[in-house]
């Protein structure tokens, strides 16, 4: 009998497919599908996860033991956590998986310029949880990401990595909190290859602090975007007018350090040389770009978005890493304005007293 296949191409992915490989992956699908340039990569399904943890549940319970915690007990989540990742980072694979995942490892790797098969390449190994970039619960950066992996070893390593931080304190306290079932929990992982980025960043297609629709915030560094996201520098700022593209707000900062790319795979934190700190990292005509970009993105999705994006160093390609539902404000607006009335008319007049 055929082994399920565990391994989906970006091309075969759109937003329906969420259910089987998370949000990140699907949007990534969904974003290729709709002509948006971003790095090529393959996702591994929910029904790998699925597989892995019944494996791990054949010998003491997982998700049962997860559901047993209460929510504010820290010792208990803690010592939970420790346990349940050193389980999942330490057990082997299932062959099947292991054999597939390898394969679409290897054929990636040949996607790029001038590789060989059997060529390796720098690649990106990110959570994407079935919970994960959803519109009514944001559990976005609670789970791992590892950057710029270039051996098979170091990517079996970040794939169990990945998926056991769907157990880290973080995560566990925030799905019980919110009381989300285990049994519902579960998580894809994207592989997708690296951009060597000479600026990146994220955008917002309405203002972050203000819900303004009208503009598209912008923010920008040297280097990798892992440095932005994770708040280790000061990005720079741009304000712009989603329609007309008219820059309202320039911020340029000291950008004194950028992520770069380590010999050997993983991720180095530089000092940037003095002459390019307080360097713009965006031109205009690149900001029209991203502006251009983050209406194409909103507009496919209909709804406000938080894009990741970068520059490749050496061509200069503006590519996607990332699209998801802008969630804060969103919240925001569906929150009722008024208090319910006892009939149609108090809630008239209440208008005209002010009462809102």
């Amino acid at each position: 009998m055929n082994a399920p296949a565990f391994i989906s191409a970006f091309a075969e992915l759109g937003l329906a497919d969420r259910p089987r490989v998370g949000g990140k992956g699907a949007s990534l699908g969904e974003l290729q599908r709709a002509g948006i340039a971003v790095p090529p990569g393959f996702v591994i399904a929910t029904s790998a996860f699925e597989e892995f943890i019944a494996h791990l549940e054949r010998s003491a319970p997982v998700r049962a033991r997860v559901e047993a915690l209460a929510a504010g007990d820290l010792e208990a989540i803690t010592a939970c956590s420790q346990a349940l990742r050193a389980r999942v980072e330490g057990t082997p694979f299932p062959p099947a998986l292991q054999a597939q995942l390898l394969a679409a490892h290897q054929q990636l790797c040949a996607t790029v310029a001038g590789a060989s098969a059997g060529a390796s390449a720098a690649v990106a190994v990110r959570s994407s949880a079935t919970t994960e970039d959803a519109s009514d619960a944001s559990f976005a950066g609670l789970q791992d990401t590892f950057l710029w992996i270039e051996t098979t070893a170091q990517l079996l390593d970040a794939v169990r990595r990945c998926w056991g931080s769907l157990y880290s304190v973080e995560s566990i306290s925030y799905r019980r909190r919110l009381g989300f079932p285990e049994a519902g929990v579960a998580m894809a992982v994207v592989i997708q290859l690296m951009v060597d980025a000479r600026t990146a960043g994220v955008m917002f297609t309405r203002s972050p602090t203000t819900g303004d629709r009208s503009v598209i915030a912008v923010e920008a560094a040297w280097g990798l975007g892992s440095a932005v996201v994770g708040g280790e520098v000061t990005p720079d700022r741009w304000l712009m007018n989603k329609i007309t593209g008219e820059i309202r707000v320039r911020e340029i900062s000291d950008k004194h350090l950028e992520h770069r790319p380590l010999a050997g795979g993983g991720v180095a934190t530089q000092e940037v040389p003095a002459a390019r700190r307080q360097e713009a990292s965006l031109h205009d005509a690149e900001l029209g770009e991203l502006c251009a970009l983050a209406r194409r993105i909103e507009q496919h999705y209909g709804r406000p978005q938080d894009i990741e994006w970068a520059i490749e160093r050496h061509s200069g390609q503006l590519l996607t890493l990332q699209s998801r539902p802008e969630t804060v404000w969103a919240a925001r607006d569906a929150t009722p304005r008024v208090t319910a009335a006892a009939a149609a008319h108090h809630h008239v007049l209440s208008l005209f007293r002010g009462q809102r």
